[in-house]
């Protein structure tokens, strides 16, 4: 059975998992209120989802 002669150190065990990019997260416009969110989410601002209202939303005077 193959055996490792030394242990490996955390750096180079982590730098495995370390080559990715970050990018920025998808914005689509909602059909209601035509502010931009997060495709397949609620609205924050009007509380609509797919053509319908799922969260009813208290406007502030």
């Amino acid at each position: 059975m193959a055996v490792p002669k030394s242990k490996q150190s955390k750096q180079r065990t982590n730098t495995r998992y370390a080559n990715f990019k970050a990018t920025a997260p998808t914005l689509v416009e909602c059909p209601h209120c035509h502010e931009l969110k997060q495709p397949h989410t609620v609205c924050k601002k009007c509380g609509y989802y797919d053509g319908r209202e799922v969260v009813s939303t208290e406007e502030e005077k």
